[in-house]
Order: structure tokens, then sequence, then C-alpha cells
């Protein structure tokens, strides 16, 4: 009887015990979401094209190099091109593109500075041109500031001259009042963002900005182009800025490339500057053209309001004397994009600014 108590106990503790001995197989590991959110987006590999969402095959007037940047849970490439001077005098000019562009079309502009001894750079912001187009990224000017700057600072460049057109306007303003040390001098060629559109148009969500960008044509970016930079008018010099947009516009990628487009819009749109002007402390340079019109959502407003945007003959002299001791150069007569309109008066302005504030020699 007690030998089969013992017996009895002996299966109660040990023979129903489904506890593993260390000779059992260890339990497959699964992944959890938050496994598979460390890389949320990797690009698939496709053959390489001249305009696909990282214009792989696209010549740029000078050597292209990447700059690793891990941001928001993801690993990012910035293109960039740094243009050596001529004859170094020591300085250095940062030149950063607009909306519809990338730092191809500075190539005039920087070979005229390398020449007069500034080494120059030109970085494809996140989003644009050459550098990643993520389908998940919180844009904003701040990031984009802080990811020139840590540029920037790998190439050992302690200061510099930040010159912006369009929306990399908005962009070196931020980054002139995140960076005043760094700021050496500011810029601005007919920036947008001199006025609050939030105070006049009805936000739009980013899925309609995606689906605007996704009915563009190449006949309807040249028809874009000539009306709201060049007044109606076109010569055969402006091609080369309306190519980029047209050719992504029927690309392979042109999803992808609409979509970041779509992200920025909305940056830009949310993110004034122009509240913030009295801030910048760094010598600045206004070069306006005052046909300029543009504006963001002036098709969503009435007649009468359109008629109150963009009015850029008013909006130079407005921002010249929000920004303490800003100089103010007006191209009357000339758009948008005065570097390809108007590019001699343009570059005299830049020049003779760059002269008249250079340091001290030692």
């Amino acid at each position: 009887m007690r030998v089969l108590l013992v017996c009895f106990l002996a299966l109660a503790l040990f023979g129903c015990n489904t506890k593993q001995t260390p000779t059992d197989p260890p339990p497959k590991e699964t992944s959890t979401t938050d496994e598979k959110a460390e890389k949320p987006d990797i690009e698939e590999v496709k053959e390489p094209l001249e305009f696909d969402a990282r214009l792989s095959l696209r010549e740029y007037p000078f050597e292209v190099r990447t700059f690793p940047i891990e941001a928001q849970r993801q690993q990012l490439e910035m293109s960039y091109m740094d243009v050596a001077a001529a004859k170094p005098n020591g300085e250095t000019v940062v030149l950063l593109h607009g909306k519809n562009f990338s730092g191809e079309y500075w190539e005039r502009t920087a070979k005229d500075l390398s020449a007069m001894g500034y080494r120059v750079v030109i970085p494809d912001q996140i989003g644009f041109g050459k550098s990643s187009k993520p389908m998940r990224f919180q844009y904003s000017f701040e990031a984009l500031a802080y990811n020139t700057r840590a540029l920037l600072d790998s190439l050992g460049i302690e200061n510099a001259t930040v010159v912006g057109h369009s929306m990399g306007g908005m962009l070196a303003s931020r980054f002139a009042l995140m960076y005043p040390e760094f700021t050496q001098r500011l810029i601005l060629v007919n920036p947008i963002g001199l006025e609050d559109w939030q105070e006049k148009v009805p936000y739009q969500p980013v899925d309609v900005w995606y689906a605007n960008e996704l009915k563009k044509t190449p006949e309807k970016v040249k028809a874009y182009m000539q009306a709201s930079y060049f007044d109606g008018k076109w010569k055969p010099e402006y091609d080369a800025l309306a190519k980029l947009q047209a050719e992504w516009s029927q690309s392979r990628d042109r999803e992808q490339v609409a979509w970041a487009s779509a992200l920025t819009y909305d940056m830009i749109f949310t993110q004034p500057v122009v509240h913030e002007f009295p801030r910048i402390t760094s010598p600045t340079l206004l070069i306006i053209g005052t046909r300029d019109r543009t504006a963001l959502g002036k098709n969503l407003v009435s007649p009468e309001v359109k008629a109150t945007m963009g009015l850029y003959e008013e909006l130079g002299k407005r921002t010249r004397d929000a920004i303490p001791g800003a100089k103010l150069v007006e191209l009357p007569g000339i758009g948008h994009i005065p570097q390809y309109e108007a590019y001699d008066d343009y570059i005299a302005a830049m020049s003779g600014f760059l002269e008249e504030t250079a340091p001290a020699a030692e």
C-alpha cells in the first residue's frame, strides 16, 4: 500500500509536468511588429534610370557624393555637390534649391562663385533630386536644416553663407534661426513663405496634394512654369528647368516622387517662418524679382483673395523691414527665378553683397 502511494505521488509531481527540460529544443522566436518596423522602407532594387526616384543615371554638372543619414528609424542618403574654389578665399557658400528643382540648377551660380574664391556646397534635400525619398518621413524645415548642418560639419565647414531660392529660402531662413553663429550671411532669392498662406487658404490633406501631383503631365508642368514663373513667355533655356518635373510626371517611380512632393507641400503650408523674421541676426540680402506672384493655394480661394497673394513688390519691402538690417535689391519686371531670367543683375547683387560683408583681413 505504501509503495502504491509513493508511485502515485511521483506521478502527480513529475508525470504531468510539461515544463521543458534542458534537453528540450528551445521554442522558435517569432518576429514582432516592432522588430519589423526597425527597417520600415527598404527600397526595392530596380533597374537604374535617368529619371527614376533617385535620378540614378542623371548627370549633374559636378561630382555627386552621398552623405549617410540615420533618421526616423531608417537609413537615408543625402546627395550633394562640393565645388572647390578656383583660388580659395577661405569662405563657403551653401546653395539651397527650391521645391520644383534640385541642386542641378545652381550650376552657373556655383561656377561664378568658385571663380570668385568661394567653396560651394549644393545639397539635394531628403525628398528631392538624387537624395532618398522615403515613403514614411515627417518632413520639417528643422529636420532639413539639421541634416544640412550635419553634412557641413562632416565636411569640416565651420561657417558659411547660406543662399536659398523659393522653398530653399524658407529652409535657409530656418537654418539661420537655428544656427545663427554658423550663418555668416543669409541671401534669399525670391523665397516663398514671405506671407502665411494659412491666414487665407483652407487646409488641404496630404492625400489631396498627392492626387494633384499624380495629375501632372509634361504639358501641364511647362504650362504652370510659363504662367507662374515667366509671365506667359518661354525661352529655350527654360526647358532645363521644366525637364525634371516633366520627366518625373511620367516616370516609373512617379508615385514615390509624387508622395514625397505631397509631404513637402504639407510642410511648406503648415510651417511658416515669416513670423520669426525679426529674430534673424545674420547679415541678410533679399534679391526679389517684383513680377513674381508665387503663392501656395491661390487656386483654392476667391478671385478677390487671390489678388492679394504673392505680391512680391510688397512682400520684398515688408520682409526687408522685418529682418533687422536686411538689404533689398529689387529686379523690376523679373519673376520667380532671377538666376535664369536676369542672371547678370542677380549675380551682381549677390557678389556685391558678399564683397561688402566680407570678413576683415587678418
